[in-house]
């Protein structure tokens, strides 16, 4: 038995701001953003949530893959802008579509969330009793930006994705691999949202996103592609035989980059930030609801996220 992709979803929050809106808020221009990152629109929450969008797209999931809620066993949702601590968008999640018989919880692991994620859910799959498991990266990012600060403000967005896991004779999980480097965790943080007030004092803490972007630059571009060649050592395959490159949607230069180290075209890399921004956690399910359009049976797919802490994962599937 192995594990393969029953059903897809996605979720986005109904407002777009564009680059030249945002300038008229934010010291910087449309041609900057873009030619610096490659987005042009992004979605921003002005009354949804992240348990709102984590609904929405697991019910498409769900519907994609003719399977009913109560037969989903386990529940994760990848985030770091969850709307409470406790109890975890993974429970709010189950309650709201009805997965009465699942265990739920959330995962942090930033950008690299939903690989995280589904690395947990395949091996508790393929481990113990599950058949059917849901993954979703949600974020609410706008909340948790400095929005007189361009070099986050300009990149982060909300927004939700869901892939819906199944056991089958038919496995398509083909290889994962993940890793850490905490020496580099100072390089993007966001401070808690609670818990900052001590019985003594009170503790000011700026709780938005910091980032040093040209230590994150060259932490992707470097281990990105070595993680993607550890997986594809594992499976015995070549770059050139992938089909499609679905990285973290972080920044345009990046990937162009990453194919350049692989010696793949970079048409083979796909590319949804344009429209969405930085989603973090929610990027990569979102990028391949898209790019689903594209693929045909057989087809060999590369997901590789990478962010804060710092971590990194990459997944290899065959469609």
């Amino acid at each position: 038995m192995g594990v393969k992709i029953a059903g897809l979803g996605k979720a986005v929050p109904q407002m777009v701001l564009s680059n030249e809106k945002l300038s008229e808020r934010v010291d910087t221009s449309d041609e900057w953003i873009r030619s610096r990152t490659g987005i042009e629109n992004r979605c921003i929450a002005v009354t949804e949530t992240t348990e709102q969008l984590a609904t929405s797209a697991a019910l498409e999931a769900i519907s994609a893959a003719g399977i009913e809620a109560h037969n989903i066993e386990l529940v994760i949702v990848a985030t770091v802008s969850p709307d409470t601590t406790m109890p975890s968008t993974a429970c709010l999640v189950a309650r709201n579509i009805g997965a009465d018989r699942a265990t739920c919880f959330d995962i942090t692991a930033a950008c690299s969330g939903f690989v995280f994620a589904s690395e947990v859910a395949i091996s508790m799959m393929n481990q113990g009793g599950y058949q059917n498991a849901l993954v979703i990266g949600a974020e609410v990012l706008s909340k948790m930006l400095d929005w007189e600060d361009r070099g986050t403000c300009v990149l982060f967005a909300d927004g939700a994705g869901a892939v819906l896991y199944t056991k089958s004779e038919e496995n398509q999980i083909l290889a994962i691999e993940t890793g850490s480097n905490p020496k580099g965790a100072d390089q993007i943080t966001l401070p808690a949202g609670v818990g900052n007030h001590t019985f003594y004092q009170v503790e000011e803490r700026k709780q938005t996103i910091q980032m040093s972007g040209r230590d994150v630059y060259v932490f992707a571009t470097t281990k990105v592609p070595e993680s993607i060649r550890k997986v594809l050592e594992k499976a015995q395959l070549t770059p050139e035989e992938i089909a499609v490159y679905i990285l973290h949607q972080a920044n345009s230069r990046i990937m162009d980059n990453v194919a350049q180290k692989l010696g793949v075209p970079k048409e083979h890399f796909f590319k949804n930030l344009s429209h969405y921004g930085n989603t973090s956690a929610a990027s990569i399910p979102m990028a391949l609801y898209d790019a689903k359009a594209l693929l045909k049976s057989g087809d060999k797919i590369i997901l590789s996220g990478f962010g804060a802490g710092l971590t990194w994962g990459t997944m290899l599937l065959e469609w």
